[in-house]
């Protein structure tokens, strides 16, 4: 039967004699098999028995059935069907429950999925599955290690926004080194489209009137203000309907952060939040009453009563020094010298600041009796990494009540990333990376927030957001650990390196990140020469003991004995977003593109 029906699929392909590579490719795509044209060039290469660059019908076959047929989701197919020819529904429906810890089964879903994935008619229609409807559906979407209902937007959004993480970049600008790289329009748009909801905009004065963006006092090229707001207004919400915060490091004259203030209204209008939202607030709004919404992060005269006062009324050449709140002339001279400058600010930019006012931090004491709800302070690395091991308490305590944004260092000039996981173990808001530069830090932040639905906002763990916690990530007293068992069974059609032909040595390492003590890395052995389908069968155990915070990588190496192990593809996703049973996960490149169909096949 499954004869009849592949040589029905593929025989007018034949019609005229032998076929070639470019056409095996295209009859393997006919009949809905992802490969990859690497893979089918060395694997046609082993099969055309002439060696003439064209293969017959029986060679096809058994093409097909190397890629297609793989022996361990044989071995499954077999447990389950009681003549190791056909699924019944009824069988189906055991192996979803028992396997895929399914909770609702019924035949319906059993018969759904036949439908669906099904390629044999009169399979299909006895209401069947065969080998090649199984393999299909276990090579689909819906067994995929990451959750189909984290990929939609199922958290509680109406939290105050200071209770949420945020997904954030720096000096998102900038395409390449800090120093000398081009600033690109690209930083904006592709940060945008990865669901980051807080975007930094380093702005100086221009030629004729015009406010640019740059990398200060370096060579890095220049952008115009208004072009860069006109891109995030294009992209603004094209992934997300969640806020968008414009994080500005202003270092223009008050002429110019006047241009600024026109140039936000004009682009932004009504999506620009330049009002309170309710009359006298002491909490931030929530992500949900801010969806569609521009919000200008910048340092601010005065207070939000004083602001509404002066909403319509006309604001050019008010301008105040913000160290003593003393009114100054307009146009005032632009300070070249970093140490002694006080900024002046524009009322009419600083008017446009509502609910994320910049504000130095001082200390911890400082902002327990000064800091108001709506100020936001920004901590560099290395200053956040000593608070968070000296006064963790504290710390935790302050990103209960206030946003507080983490950047990188000023001497990772070649744009490198820190581990965001550790400020995120103490409820940081805003931990803003290099979205620019590929690596660990940037798998991680991609991977975190895959969850709810890529919206580049999640939720943060009650025990962050609790006044009643007493949570210090180094130091877990509370809450159940879980076990998670994970066994790495096999890779299909991994990608290889630019020295291999698909004959690479392959290894899986698989890493837990979160609090310090769930910090975890195991790895397989080496399976030699083989990247199209490696089996290595190993099962690992890690005990997590704060799951809310638990990220799970799995990345892929070929072994190289000189120049070392070479990265091929990782996947990282939270702990609490994974799927049991037997799932397929996909790989991605250092640069976070797709290498499809390359994937792992577990069962956790």
């Amino acid at each position: 039967m499954e004869m009849r029906w592949f040589l029905s699929k593929i025989q007018d392909d034949f019609r005229g004699g032998k076929i070639n590579l470019e056409k095996t490719q295209r009859l393997l795509e006919k009949l809905d098999i992802r490969c990859s044209y690497i893979h089918v060039k060395q694997i046609f290469k082993d099969n055309d028995r002439l060696k003439q660059g064209r293969i017959t019908i029986e060679e096809f076959r058994a093409i097909y059935r190397i890629i297609t047929h793989r022996e361990e989701i044989i071995e499954i197919f077999n447990t389950y069907s009681e003549n190791r020819k056909i699924l019944l529904a009824s069988n189906l429906a055991q192996f979803l429950t028992q396997e895929q810890y399914a909770a609702e089964m019924s035949k319906a879903i059993a018969f759904e999925i036949i439908q669906k994935y099904e390629p044999i008619e009169e399979v299909r229609k006895a209401h069947q599955m065969s080998l090649e409807g199984f393999t299909r559906y276990m090579d689909s979407r819906e067994c995929l290690l990451f959750k189909n209902e984290c990929g939609k937007v199922y958290q509680d959004m109406t939290h105050p926004l200071n209770d949420y993480f945020i997904s954030s970049s720096h000096n998102t600008y900038l395409v390449s080194d800090q120093l000398l790289g081009p600033s690109d329009l690209w930083g904006y748009v592709s940060a945008l489209v990865k669901g980051c909801r807080c975007l930094e905009i380093d702005c100086w004065d221009g030629a004729q009137n015009e406010p640019v963006v740059y990398h200060g006092y370096t060579l890095t090229s220049k952008l115009l203000f208004k072009t860069v707001i006109q891109a995030i207004h294009k992209y603004a919400f094209m992934t997300s309907d969640y806020p968008v915060v414009l994080s500005l490091e202003n270092h223009c004259s008050t002429a110019q952060q006047e241009v600024m203030a026109d140039n936000l209204q004009a682009t932004f209008g009504e999506s620009l939040l330049s009002d309170m939202l309710d009359d006298f607030p002491d909490t931030l709004p929530s992500p949900e009453a801010l969806k569609f919404k521009i919000l200008v992060k910048n340092k601010k005269i005065g207070t939000l009563k004083e602001t509404r006062e002066r909403k319509g009324s006309d604001k050019r050449g008010d301008n105040q020094d913000k160290e003593t709140g003393v009114k100054k002339l307009p146009g005032v001279m632009l300070f070249k010298k970093k140490k002694t400058r006080k900024l002046k600010i524009a009322l009419a930019l600083s008017d446009l600041v509502i609910y994320t006012k910049a504000e130095k931090f001082k200390s911890f004491q400082h902002s327990r009796l000064y800091q108001q709800f709506n100020e936001n302070n920004s901590i560099g690395e290395t200053q956040a990494r000593k608070l968070s091991k000296l006064r963790v308490h504290e710390f935790i305590f302050h990103t209960r009540k206030f946003i507080t944004r983490i950047y990188p260092k000023a001497t990772r000039a070649d744009s490198s990333n820190f581990n965001p996981q550790e400020f995120w173990n103490i409820g940081c808001q805003m931990v803003a990376l290099n979205f620019q530069t590929p690596g660990l830090p940037m798998d991680l932040q991609n991977g975190k927030f895959l969850d709810n639905g890529g919206s580049g906002y999640i939720l943060k763990p009650h025990f962050l957001r609790e006044s009643k916690s007493y949570f210090n990530p180094s130091n877990i007293k509370e809450g159940m650990p879980i076990t998670l068992t994970i066994r790495l069974i096999s890779g299909i059609q991994l990608p290889l390196t630019h020295s291999s032909s698909n004959k690479g040595d392959s290894l899986v390492i698989i890493e837990v990140f979160g609090v310090p003590n769930d910090q975890m890395k195991q790895q397989t052995r080496v399976i030699k020469k083989n990247a199209f389908s490696p089996r290595w069968n190993e099962t690992f155990t890690f005990i997590i003991h704060v799951p809310e915070l638990a990220l799970i990588r799995f990345v892929v190496e070929s072994q190289g004995l000189i120049a070392g192990n070479e990265f091929l593809g990782q996947y990282t996703l939270p702990l609490l977003c994974m799927n049991k049973g037997y799932r397929r996960i996909p790989l991605f490149s250092r640069m976070g593109e797709s290498l499809e169909p390359a994937s792992l096949f577990v069962y956790v």
